[in-house]
């Protein structure tokens, strides 16, 4: 019997360990401060527990998740058929000294190896520290568009 959408185990699925491991930037959603919703692209690394994103110490987005750190997180392809990750949980920060180690990782995963050790030794030398954001999924949501199909078509 399939996984309902909801289910944390679906994190597991083919489908999901694909994108997971994909160069897709995650889109995270969450409410600024000003009340209104934002949706920014961002590097994500996915530790088979949380996300793990790294943003610099003066990120705009940081005051608004301290504010209200309820997220949503999507990962998904433009070609069809469509797969698409949907994640719900909520984002814990904590600032480091240097580059968050997971944003590192997710560095060589983007860029490969020597690009993206390339690029963290600039970003260090532009900041002495980062904030490391975890998300640990509440929630999770998979389409596929061959056997998981959203909950509005009549299928």
């Amino acid at each position: 019997m399939p996984v309902k959408q909801g289910g944390l185990e679906l994190l597991q699925h083919p489908v999901s360990r694909e994108l997971l491991q994909s160069t897709i930037p995650a889109r995270l959603a969450y409410i600024s401060t000003d009340g209104t919703p934002r949706v920014v692209p961002i590097w994500f690394h996915w530790n088979e527990r949380e996300f793990v994103l790294g943003t610099p110490p003066k990120a705009p987005k940081l005051k608004a998740l301290a504010k209200n750190p309820k997220v949503a997180l999507t990962i998904d392809e433009n070609t069809f058929p469509h797969k698409v990750l949907l994640v719900r949980g909520t984002a814990r920060l904590e600032t480091v000294q240097g580059i968050v180690p997971e944003y590192a990782l997710a560095a060589e995963r983007y860029f490969g190896s020597e690009q993206g050790e390339a690029w963290v030794k600039h970003l260090a030398s532009l900041t002495k520290e980062m904030v490391r954001i975890t998300i640990t999924p509440e929630w999770v949501g998979l389409l596929d568009f061959q056997t998981r199909f959203p909950s509005a078509l009549p299928l």
